[in-house]
């Protein structure tokens, strides 16, 4: 059990502990590392004014040795009689154990930040396991949790649900997968859905009017594929193309030379070539020597190529594009958040894609701070906990007690965290703004910027 530090902690000096995550309000100019601090006495925004961001309110560095010792110690306080406790289901042993410590790291650095002394953070190990998350959860609640945060997998979440329900205590899950969220369970995850749309419609605003998609057969993919059907549909342009494989399988070979349509285009060259042979006049020939320096004729079925994978099958289908005589430089490459890690320029046919992701300028402080404090890089999930425990220590500071009902956990408004503009919707998923970048050789770049405001919700 961890507690909030006290109101006199001076790192935090002058930032109100009654400070809620301030709904957005646009238009305003993103957080960046050169957004001046906010002085320790700023007031509130007046009436029309934008609030500030979550980014901004915390844009000052942390320095480690003004941390509190429970974060360093993780040092249980006695628990008060009007205490907050929220429970946090990670994985802190087995597997993803790495990944559960870093999200535990970075839900106490947003505790540091916005929890006052009542608020108290329950750490409970799922091991990564199914069955490990139920004995979590019945934990969390039997000591007096009004609220979970977490587990991590879609599986652990959607069998943490029934029990939280039953308690009345709402769930945020760290889940992508929206067959979990609903009736007061939410995943923070981001959604392949969400991304797929918001890339998709990029690429028909450029003019791109047909789609190939390579994706594995499983939910993630088929998430991917009803996606784009979706937008296609509603766009007035068409998936020509599309080839789920085995996410298991040791080789891509078969399934790139079958949507890129090699073996018939390298007929159709074969034919033209031989045709040429059989004239005699200038132009044919040298048509013919042009030809011979060709893999195949004929069109691609597709102008972009979705590749919806990460890590290494996504370079090995990558590496295969060219081989197949898909060539970057005429068939737009599109990707999903999976692609949201460094060096994917590595791999010559990436550079150039695009791909849809938070703007990673709103989580530039955050792995400073994260690094500064805990000696390492935080993984890219560590923000989807620093958000659910920031959320979860401004909701429990009401004069009321904490507040974790629906209203005001999914505030139609939305707030501005770790990675942007998010917002927990009534049916449980959580509707982030996504930026399109492009893989450059080195990194990668914003090409369309994250929207700063929501639409108006309709429920």
């Amino acid at each position: 059990m961890i507690a909030g530090p006290s109101t006199t902690d001076t790192a935090t000096a002058g930032v109100p502990r009654s400070q809620q995550l301030p709904p957005v309000s646009g238009p305003r100019v993103p957080p960046g590392p050169n957004l001046p601090e906010i002085p320790p006495t700023a007031p509130r925004a007046r009436a029309g004014e934008p609030l500030p961001s979550l980014a901004e309110l915390l844009n000052r560095p942390v320095n480690p040795n003004q941390l509190p010792p429970e974060i360093m110690t993780s040092t249980v306080p006695v628990a008060s009689a009007d205490s907050v406790r929220v429970a946090l289901l990670v994985p802190l042993s087995g597997p993803a154990s790495k990944v559960g410590q870093a999200m535990l790291n970075a839900a106490q650095l947003a505790l540091f930040q916005f929890a006052d002394d009542r608020f108290e953070l329950l750490p409970h190990d799922t091991g990564g396991t199914v069955d490990g998350a139920l004995a979590a959860a019945q934990l969390a609640i039997g000591d007096g949790a009004k609220l979970i945060i977490g587990p991590l997998l879609s599986a652990s979440v959607q069998a943490v649900g029934p029990i939280a329900r039953a308690a009345n205590v709402p769930v945020v899950g760290f889940s992508s997968d929206r067959n979990a969220a609903g009736d007061g369970v939410y995943v923070m995850g981001f959604l392949p859905a969400a991304q797929t749309e918001r890339v998709l419609g990029y690429a028909i605003s450029r003019g791109l009017v047909r789609f190939g998609l390579l994706a594995p057969d499983n939910a993630y993919g088929a998430a991917v594929l009803q996606a784009m059907q979706d937008v296609t549909l509603r766009q007035g342009v068409q998936v020509t193309r599309a080839r789920l494989y085995d996410p298991n399988a040791e080789d891509y070979t078969d399934v790139v030379r079958e949507i890129s349509d090699f073996d018939a285009r390298k007929q159709e060259l074969e034919r033209q070539i031989a045709e040429l042979k059989q004239r005699d006049d200038e132009i044919s020939k040298k048509t013919l020597e042009r030809l011979e320096q060709l893999q195949t004729a004929g069109d691609l079925p597709f102008d972009a190529l979705m590749v919806a994978d990460g890590g290494k099958r996504l370079q090995q289908l990558a590496a295969l594009l060219p081989f197949f005589d898909v060539d970057p430089a005429v068939v737009q490459i599109l990707g999903t958040g999976q692609w949201d890690v460094p060096g994917l320029g590595n791999e010559p046919a990436l550079v150039g894609a695009w791909y849809a992701a938070p703007d990673p300028r709103a989580r530039v402080d955050f792995v400073k701070e994260y690094t500064a404090t805990f000696g390492e890089t935080p993984p890219r999930l560590a923000t989807i906990a620093y958000d659910a425990a920031a959320l979860a220590a401004v909701l429990g500071q009401g004069e009321d007690g904490p507040n974790y009902t629906q209203q005001a956990l999914a505030s139609p408004n939305g707030y501005w965290g770790r990675d942007g503009i998010f917002r927990l919707m009534p049916s449980g998923i959580t509707e982030r703004g996504l930026a399109v970048l492009e893989i450059t050789r080195k990194s990668s770049r914003v090409i369309d910027p994250a929207p700063e405001s929501f639409q108006p919700r309709i429920n």
